[in-house]
């Protein structure tokens, strides 16, 4: 696979592929109608390269002749576009109403602490990225973890350490 000569700046960003370029360029090319398109294209981008650094971004904006401050701005707007790379685990700990009076954010906690980051940041090695999402719509488990695709209910703060022991493993079942 052939790479951008855009060279990572720091240990989580990667090199970003030149397919992945081509790609989104035959995306928007398919477009019909490119103004209004901006969300849509960010998305697009989102899914192809996971996250979207300055590069996709000016990209981006060349391609829909919009200014480079336009595109920065809707993704630093929205919370679902990020522009820094996820961690390889991406946990989301459910903080909407039903989890939040069963102990999010107790959990919330613990997990920053463990981890020694906020919501919404990636650990220093790109291993775990940690994410408070509003509602997952199981309230019946309340609170809810979601590692990856593995779904934890009820879950409780004793619990934490066995949880990332297992994701740091990859022998989630």
């Amino acid at each position: 696979m052939e790479k951008t000569v855009l060279q990572p700046k720091n240990n989580l960003e990667r090199e970003l592929p030149k397919e992945k370029f081509q790609e989104l360029e035959e995306y928007i090319d398919s477009l019909e109608e490119r103004e209004g398109a901006l969300i849509s294209v960010l998305h697009k981008a989102q899914e192809l390269f996971g996250y979207l650094p300055r590069d996709v971004q000016l990209f981006v904006a060349r391609k829909l002749g919009v200014p480079g401050a336009k595109v920065y701005g809707v993704v630093s707007f929205y919370n679902y576009f990020n522009d820094k790379p996820p961690g390889e685990v991406i946990i989301n700990i459910c903080t909407g109403t039903a989890c939040f009076v069963k102990g999010a954010d107790k959990i919330m906690a613990d997990f920053e602490e463990k981890l020694g980051i906020k919501a919404g940041q990636t650990t220093e090695d790109g291993k775990f990225t940690l994410n408070a999402v509003r509602c997952v719509g199981a309230c019946g488990l309340a609170p809810v973890v979601i590692v990856g695709e593995k779904v934890y209910g009820r879950v409780k703060v004793e619990e934490l350490d066995q949880i990332l022991a297992k994701h740091e493993r990859k022998d989630v079942q």
